[in-house]
C-alpha cells in the first residue's frame, strides 16, 4: 500500500468518526451513537468457559439420548428397536413409525453432538490463537516503560 493511499484512508476513517455503531445495548448517555472510550477485552476466561460447557453437553447428550443403543442386546441393537422390529414383524403399523422416529431421532442427536464439539473445538483454538497473538503484539507493541499499549492509546495515533 502506498504512503498516500494509506494517508487517504486515514483521512476517509477521520471523516466518518462522528458516525458509531450500537449494537444490543443503549448509548451510555441513553441517545444514540457515540460509545464509550474503552479498549477492546476478550477475556480468554470466557472463550474457555463457553468451550468447556459446550463439551459438558456433547458428553452428557452422548451419554443419556442414543435411544436406537439404549438397552442394546448381544447383537447391539436397543431395546427400542427390538420392540420396533417385534411390532413390525406381527404387522403392527406402528413399528414402522417407532423405527422411523428413532432414526429420525438418531439423526437430530448427532447433529446437536456435532454442533457441540464444533463449538467446543472452536473456542478452544480461539482461546489459543488470541493467547499467542496477544503475545506477539505485545513483544512489538510497547510503551516506554515494557507495558502493553492500549487499544485507546493506539487509536490516538489515528487522530
Amino acid at each position: 500500500m502506498a504512503w498516500d493511499e494509506w494517508e487517504q484512508l486515514k483521512a476517509q476513517a477521520n471523516e466518518r468518526q462522528s458516525t458509531h455503531m450500537r449494537l444490543n445495548q443503549l448509548a451510555p448517555d441513553g441517545g444514540g451513537g457515540g460509545g464509550g472510550g474503552g479498549d477492546l477485552v476478550v477475556r480468554q476466561d470466557d472463550l474457555g468457559a463457553v468451550g468447556h460447557e459446550a463439551h459438558i453437553l456433547y458428553e452428557d447428550l452422548h451419554a443419556g439420548a442414543d435411544i436406537a443403543g439404549a438397552g442394546a442386546g448381544k447383537d447391539g441393537v436397543g431395546s427400542t428397536m427390538q420392540a420396533a422390529a417385534t411390532l413390525k414383524s406381527h404387522a403392527f403399523a406402528t413399528g414402522s413409525a417407532l423405527e422411523t422416529t428413532v432414526a429420525i431421532w438418531t439423526s437430530q442427536v448427532k447433529s446437536v453432538l456435532q454442533a457441540c464439539a464444533h463449538i467446543s473445538n472452536h473456542l478452544d483454538y480461539s482461546k489459543k490463537l488470541h493467547t499467542e497473538d496477544d503475545a506477539k503484539i505485545g513483544a512489538v507493541l510497547s510503551g516506554r516503560d515494557g507495558s502493553a499499549v492500549s487499544v485507546s492509546k493506539l487509536n490516538e495515533y489515528f487522530k
